[in-house]
């Protein structure tokens, strides 16, 4: 069992735990047919997070060690907002990541990766699996949680 699947087990209404489930389900039927995405989420100080490897594998991701290997990089950081964000990246980016060649730097929202509670933790996981998945995920959360960040 996930720990997704354990988060949603503790949720008392019924109706609200199989709401959740069905959308867990959902990303994860599409996922097992596309390849894993190497992704990085680094702070703004490019140290990387490794707190959400259980998530971004649920979203269909492998936590990359090496920021200058992963094809998406994810900036968040606890207390620090989009805009704060966007003030502080495009300084500590390299031109030679392959996530700054394809366009593939996105800046999310802190307070949408605290993932302790069920709803909380599945909004993440669609987060992660739309920016992760561009065009086969769309839930909506582009310019609310997370936003791509042009890189050029």
């Amino acid at each position: 069992m996930s720990f997704l699947n354990a988060i949603i087990n503790r949720v008392g209404d019924e109706q609200l735990r199989e709401n959740l489930q069905e959308r867990v389900d959902i990303i994860q039927h599409k996922i097992k047919f596309m390849d894993k995405v190497a992704v990085a989420f680094p702070d703004t100080r490019n140290n990387l997070n490794t707190d959400l490897a259980e998530l971004v594998n649920e979203a269909g991701g492998i936590l990359q060690e090496e920021i200058n290997k992963a094809r998406v990089v994810i900036y968040y950081e606890r207390s620090t907002s989009m805009l704060q964000l966007m003030g502080v990246v495009p300084s500590i980016l390299e031109k030679d990541w392959p996530s700054v060649e394809y366009d593939r730097v996105y800046l999310w929202d802190d307070e949408a990766a605290v993932a302790n509670e069920a709803n909380v933790a599945v909004n993440a996981l669609e987060d992660i699996a739309e920016m992760l998945y561009p065009g086969y995920f769309v839930f909506g959360n582009e310019g609310k949680t997370w936003m791509s960040f042009k890189t050029q």
